[in-house]
Parts: structure tokens; C-alpha cells; sequence
């Protein structure tokens, strides 16, 4: 696709915008070629602070079902739950953060997929936690907070 105005799509994509310098195409040339390169495959894993390492262990291998990956012997050391491309990281909080207002910036939430959305509001029911219910149109999801109030998304994709 052309730079150029005119909408000619049939132009060479090294073609220069009128109002972008020579300099800044290049730039955004090597920045685009660059990430191609980087190739990111997949999320590896959601590092969260917690105030009662001991208690969101339990609640993330509970109720979420994740297994425990290994067993830190310092408090700076992260507890992973899940496997490869769901997992969670869980470090001991060394100060209780501020209550954070709704909307406001920071993590929003974590989603995660499923094949059974019914089976997963379920599982919450049986462990008490309190969920919401969302019908996005292309996917249909619930939102939970874990015991530290980070909200969490299970989600089930429809269309």
C-alpha cells in the first residue's frame, strides 16, 4: 500500500507521505520489519503481587484448578500456577497497595478461555465466588475478582 496520496495501491510501499519525512518513513519501515522478525508466540505468564501468598496459592489451585509448579524458599521468589501459555506468577506483596478506583489505570483484567462456560460458573458457584455474566455477542463471559481483588475474565467464544 502506497504512503502517497492518491490511493494508488498498485505503488511501491517505500513511496514517501507528503507530510512524513524520509527520515520517519524509514523509521517506521525498520520498526515494522523489526517486529516481524521478533515473532511473539504466546503469553507466558501474568505476574501478580499478593498479599496472602499461602491463601491465593490455595484459591488459584482450587478453584481455578491450575497445578502448583514449584516451591519458592523466599518471599521474593515467584509461585507459578498453570501450564505453558496459562500460567500465573505469584509474588508475596512486601506493602498493601491503595484501593484502586474503577476504570482507573492499571491491569483491567486477566482473561481466560474455556471449551464449557457452564461447567466453569459451576465450578465458581461450588467454591462461593460471585461472578458476573457478559454476553459480548461473539463470545459470552464471566468476571470474578481473586481474593486480592485482581479480576479475572473465563470466557467462551461463540462466534
Amino acid at each position: 500500500m502506497s504512503l502517497e496520496g492518491g490511493g494508488d495501491l498498485g505503488r511501491s510501499s517505500r513511496t514517501t507521505h507528503p507530510t512524513v519525512g524520509r527520515a520517519q518513513h524509514a523509521l517506521c519501515t525498520a520498526v515494522v520489519e523489526s517486529a516481524a522478525r521478533m515473532q511473539l508466540q504466546r503469553l507466558d505468564h501474568v505476574s501478580l503481587n499478593v498479599t496472602d501468598r499461602a491463601r491465593a496459592i490455595a484459591w488459584y489451585r482450587d478453584v481455578l484448578g491450575l497445578p502448583q509448579l514449584n516451591q519458592p524458599t523466599e518471599d521474593d521468589e515467584p509461585v507459578f500456577l498453570g501450564q505453558p501459555g496459562l500460567q500465573f506468577g505469584l509474588f508475596q506483596a512486601q506493602r498493601e497497595s491503595p484501593a484502586r478506583e474503577p476504570e482507573s489505570s492499571g491491569l483491567r483484567h486477566v482473561a481466560i478461555v474455556v471449551d464449557d462456560l457452564d461447567a466453569a460458573q459451576e465450578r465458581l458457584r461450588s467454591f462461593g465466588v460471585e461472578f458476573r455474566y457478559e454476553d459480548h455477542g461473539n463470545a459470552l463471559s464471566v468476571y470474578f475478582g481473586d481474593p486480592d481483588g485482581h479480576v479475572l475474565e473465563i470466557t467462551k467464544y461463540v462466534r
